[in-house]
């Protein structure tokens, strides 16, 4: 199901980075396979005394999966903690990181502002208390962060293993305390977007990310066409939590097998070029929606399922290790959400992922166009039609069950025949 049979290094620049490449100029790019970095010991909070040999030993474990990239994370107060204050020594802590992974052969996607990582938000204390300015909104914030982004961007663009930046993590999980509206979202992502692009080599990405309420939330103000039209390639985070999918359906069921399938497809329609990327970026195991035993199984479905369709860049798993019990107050889940156990165990959902992307890699199939498409006709209020439980979702889940491969269309493109051309849609369904 992969796109090509390489198994050497991954290019570090041109066109697997982002958009797809004409016929005429290179086969299509193989899928990368990645996981997000967590450092095994003291979590992010590790920034706070960085220690580069600790970090090669986890990189080490990382590429000893056979996984080609990591995302990491910096936080946003200790890199920017006034307004007007870029920490050099954190920045050159990135660098290293990049750099350290570089040697272990892994390339490196860098998330710029955190932002929000596994249920804590992290802001630097100018935006906060008696000197609060709204994220999203304030100006000069908005500027701090652009800023921020094209300082991370000129350190770290001339590092050959850096796939790009992305904005932040799920920075739509900080809307409840920085009210936005779509078009007030809209002027952050372009600004922000454009500075990180002015450091950028070609063939490096500029990204965003967000969490499914994007694309399931009722109203949300980060929009599915933001999602998709926004940045180089599209970002999901399909999570078995969201909307309850592991809850409602049960843990080994068809639609939490499918979940990342169903939100590569649903994220294509939203897109306004029929050949944009997308990339499964964060998806795993979460304890007790999915019981440690069952991990490796839906480990393995995820990535096959996911690789089956067209235009897919990869999947980046979350995450690479787990939370230290030590640390206090996180959601149980978090903890053991890791490839690794918290003592640097692989866990036998990491070799699971391992043997699939080993046999994804050397068995490789093109996938073919999905040549029918379920029409998703829904408005900003009525979004929810498409989340688990809603009767869009449930509908495409009962087509795939009975052995179709239905693409999404959007109702106000399904009679546009040039475009659905162009995705090799030939016929339409609709909801019964």
């Amino acid at each position: 199901m992969i796109h090509s049979a390489e198994t050497s290094p991954v290019p570090r620049t041109g066109p697997a980075f982002g958009a797809r490449p004409r016929p005429e100029e290179d086969p299509i790019p193989p899928l990368r396979f990645g996981v997000n970095y967590t450092p095994r010991r003291g979590w992010f909070h590790s920034w706070h005394d960085f220690d580069p040999l600790r970090a090669r030993e986890d990189l080490a474990q990382i590429a000893g999966l056979g996984l080609d990239h990591v995302r990491v994370f910096h936080l946003w107060p200790l890199l920017q903690p006034n307004r007007t204050l870029i920490r050099t020594a954190a920045v050159d802590q990135l660098v290293r990181l990049v750099d350290l992974a570089a040697e272990a052969g892994l390339d490196v996607m860098v998330d710029g502002v955190q932002g929000h990582l596994s249920s804590f938000d992290f802001y630097p204390e100018w935006t906060r208390s008696w000197h609060h300015r709204n994220v999203f909104t304030d100006p000069e914030a908005v500027d701090a962060q652009a800023e921020l982004l094209r300082t991370l961007g000129r350190a770290l663009a001339g590092r050959p293993n850096l796939i790009g930046l992305q904005l932040g993590n799920e920075l739509n999980n900080l809307v409840d305390h920085n009210p936005v509206t779509v078009d007030e979202v809209d002027h952050y992502l372009d600004t922000l977007l454009a500075a990180a692009r002015e450091g950028l080599r070609p063939g490096q990405l500029a990204t965003h990310s967000a969490y499914d309420a994007a694309w399931y939330g009722d109203d949300h103000p980060f929009t599915p066409e933001a999602s998709a039209r926004k940045g180089d390639v599209t970002t999901v985070h399909p999570w078995v939590f969201s909307a309850n999918c592991a809850g409602r359906y049960g843990p080994g069921s068809f639609e939490v097998l499918h979940l990342a399938e169903y939100g590569t497809e649903l994220a294509k329609a939203y897109a306004d070029d029929p050949s944009r990327p997308v990339w499964v970026q964060e998806t795993g195991a979460p304890e007790p929606h999915i019981p440690a035993a069952d991990a490796p199984r839906f480990a393995r479905a995820t990535v096959l399922n996911a690789a089956d369709c067209q235009g897919l860049w990869g999947v980046t798993w979350w995450c690479s290790h787990d939370v230290d019990r030590a640390l206090a107050d996180y959601p149980e889940l978090e903890y053991t959400l890791g490839l690794f156990d918290s003592a640097g165990r692989a866990k036998p959902i990491a070799e699971a992922l391992s043997q699939t992307v080993a046999e994804l890699r050397a068995k490789p199939a093109s996938p073919q166009p999905r040549d029918t498409a379920l029409v998703l006709d829904c408005t900003p209020a009525t979004r929810s039609v498409s989340a688990p439980g809603g009767a869009y979702f449930e509908e495409w889940m009962r087509l795939r069950r009975q052995g179709g491969r239905p693409a999404v269309a959007l109702a106000e493109r399904a009679d546009d025949a040039e475009y659905m051309a162009a995705r090799g849609i030939e016929k339409t369904v609709r909801l019964p």
